[in-house]
């Protein structure tokens, strides 16, 4: 038939130009990055391809029962469907996926080892309108070796428990991205989230008057870009905090566990932001929020955030973050509510209410050094206090936190890398640990894709204090250091592109 004819000179086409792109490709490329490359790439052009022939045999199965009178092509819903077809192809994307990619301007920090690309496109995970329905699961196992009492790893914000087979957590992604080329202005995003990360990450009582209605949706918000110059993109909801280089998802990470500073600085915030990308190097983020780690707030006062996102080069992303708070509850928990007030919420002044302010002054930079070799840092700076004038009998010294973190991270090839971290944190006044005292650690993660959407983490961690903190076998007898060796297994699945 002519559409089969068609068809088979469309296939050779394209099967001919990605040959030849590939083979142009993979001349300056190591073995395995060829081998890895081409099955990527070769897989994603038959997954299209297969498309397009189903398609066709639509079409073909339909003129079958067509009037004998109808011309073989001739239809208008035949011309439609070929239309549609020839979009599919255009809209094909054969990108490559390697460390050296980088989120835009204002995008979140890129600090995984480069996975292979998805081998296969999978209609099941697209939903109408280009939304994808995405899947994640990230568990672990883990020892100790001070052996502590309850099998508890202290200061750690995702592998809390130790010689137990754990469920870190399991997440389900429903994404749609605004697309102004298309004609569509708005997006979505929702997380929900179960397992422990979920119990770390939210719903701490001191910081939510009711967390249960928001413990699993770990990220809710729309987006608008409002027509202004490059687009000014407005998001409403909740949503993971960008203060910290490090993010939610283990996929995205150098290391399998998270650092002192991922574990002490906000992990979400519920309010507005905005994002308006000035050129291409440089960006500039606000947001009003209800407080950190706020779904609905203690008190009245709305905090702010102030950023820039640079890259001055194609290899550097620099991000500097300053946030300033108000954290102190003006209400305490009552029982005896005289006014009617929503369910879950009885409440009586405090007078006078701490008045105190939280400042964050927070900067990350990331650098490709070369195509396999990526650096990353991290500095900042907390203080707070209780009162911002001090009242008869209270006291306004401050608490006040700060240091940093470094990551180097070598890409062998698409399927395996080493990184390092290693950590200092000055808990002065015992803001993040309860305790006044210096805090270090180094971490080192061999990072392995067994495939696509499958990866594994061996790691070593090293924790220590200059004074003994860590829980032992006897909780009498507290260590200065904590020692743990581990193995991370996560697994994805969706058409999501980049960081989630």
């Amino acid at each position: 038939m002519a559409r089969r004819s068609t068809f088979t000179s469309v296939s050779s086409f394209f099967g001919i130009l990605a040959i030849m792109l590939l083979s142009t490709s993979v001349r300056a490329q190591s073995k395995d990055d060829q081998v890895q490359e081409l099955k990527s790439e070769l897989n994603q052009l038959r997954s299209v391809v297969g498309e397009l022939e189903s398609r066709l045999n639509a079409l073909e199965a339909r003129e079958n029962l067509a009037s004998p009178g109808m011309r073989a092509g001739g239809g208008p819903e035949d011309a439609a469907a070929l239309s549609t077809a020839a979009a599919t192809l255009r809209r094909a994307n054969f990108t490559r996926t390697g460390a050296s990619a980088r989120e835009p301007v204002g995008g979140e920090p890129v600090l995984a080892a480069a996975a292979p690309a998805p081998a296969e496109a999978s209609a099941a995970t697209t939903l109408p309108g280009g939304a994808t329905l995405n899947f994640y699961f990230d568990g672990y196992f883990e020892n100790n070796f001070n052996n502590p009492t309850g099998r508890v790893n202290d200061l750690r914000a995702y592998d809390v428990l130790s010689r137990v087979i754990s469920i870190n957590q399991a997440d389900l992604v429903l994404a749609l991205d605004p697309d102004v080329k298309a004609g569509r202005r708005y997006g979505l995003r929702m997380d929900l989230q179960y397992g422990q990360a979920t119990e770390t990450l939210q719903g701490n009582p001191a910081n939510e008057p009711r967390p249960d209605i928001y413990r699993n949706l770990f990220q809710a918000y729309g987006t608008y870009v409002v027509p202004v110059g490059s687009g000014l993109n407005v998001d409403f909801g909740k949503w993971a905090s960008s203060l910290g280089i490090e993010g939610n998802y283990t996929k995205d990470q150098m290391n399998y566990s998270r650092s002192f500073y991922f574990y002490f600085l906000p992990f979400y915030h519920a309010g507005a932001r905005v994002h308006y990308d000035i050129n291409k190097k440089l960006g500039v983020n606000y947001w009003l929020v209800n407080g950190t780690d706020q779904s609905e707030p203690t008190n009245g006062y709305k905090d702010e955030m102030f950023g820039l996102a640079l890259a001055p080069a194609k290899t550097l992303n620099w991000t500097i973050n300053y946030y300033l708070g108000q954290e102190h509850p003006d209400t305490v928990a009552a029982t005896n509510c005289v006014v009617p007030v929503q369910p879950g919420l009885c409440f009586a002044p405090l007078s006078p209410a701490p008045n105190g302010k939280l400042h964050i002054l927070d900067s990350y930079l990331t650098w490709n050094a070369t195509p396999k070799l990526t650096v990353a840092g991290e500095g900042d700076y907390v203080i707070q206090r209780e009162w911002a004038t001090a009242a008869p009998g209270e006291s306004s010294a401050p608490t006040h936190d700060d240091g940093g973190a470094a990551y180097v991270q070598y890409q062998f090839s698409p399927r395996y890398a080493l990184a390092v971290r290693s950590e200092y944190l000055s808990d002065r006044g015992g803001m993040f640990s309860n305790v006044t005292q210096a805090l270090k650690e180094t971490t080192g993660t061999w990072r392995y894709n067994f495939a696509d959407n499958f990866a594994a983490f061996l790691e070593y961690r090293r924790d220590w204090s200059n004074r003994p903190y860590f829980v032992t076998n006897n909780p009498a007898s507290p260590t200065s250091h904590q020692d743990t060796a581990g193995i991370g297994l996560v697994w994805w699945y969706g058409q999501k592109q980049g960081n989630w």
